[in-house]
């Protein structure tokens, strides 16, 4: 599963949210948050396209390999392009795209990284809906409120999604 969005649309929030539900169904899940991987992967970011196109890839790619494996994943990073997304798409058979939608200034006024901050302030040139494009999905299977949706509904909500698509089952 893919949760995107703007940053601070709350992600993360719903991140943990729906991760606490799923263990609670005893379903262990590996979080592959994109803020921990970057450290990982590109530790002296410079957040170009390049840079992300390659860093997506190498997500998608740990992501593909962990289900391989049979654990479930949740990828938890903007991915501003449709296309990172659409790849693991096709590189997950069994995928679900939820789009955390927040209007901008929500999301500036939350700011809880300082990145809205840094773009105003010239430290930071790419952000995602300020200085680069963010494309939200075209046919997410879920869309949660981040600015409106309490998180644990939203989770709820997905819980349900993958309920109905049959990817776990119901109590």
């Amino acid at each position: 599963m893919w949760i995107s969005g703007l940053p601070a649309s709350g992600k993360s929030t719903l991140t943990r949210a729906l991760n606490a539900q799923l263990a609670g169904r005893g379903i262990d899940v590996a979080v592959l948050e994109s803020d921990e991987l970057r450290s990982v992967f590109t530790p002296d970011p410079r957040y170009d396209e390049k840079e992300r196109e390659t860093f997506y890839g190498q997500m998608v790619y740990v992501g593909a390999l962990l289900v391989r494996h049979g654990v479930p994943v949740i990828f938890d990073a903007t991915a501003n392009r449709r296309v990172w997304r659409e790849e693991a798409r096709r590189a997950i058979p069994r995928f679900v795209e939820v789009y955390v939608n927040a209007a901008l200034d929500v999301c500036m006024a939350r700011d809880p990284k300082g990145i809205y901050r840094m773009a105003r302030e010239g430290e930071a040139s790419s952000v995602p809906g300020l200085q680069s494009t963010y494309e939200p999905p075209e046919r997410p299977e879920l869309e949660v409120r981040g600015d409106r949706e309490a998180p644990e509904a939203g989770a709820e909500r997905v819980v349900s999604k993958l309920i109905e698509k049959g990817f776990i089952e119901s109590d």
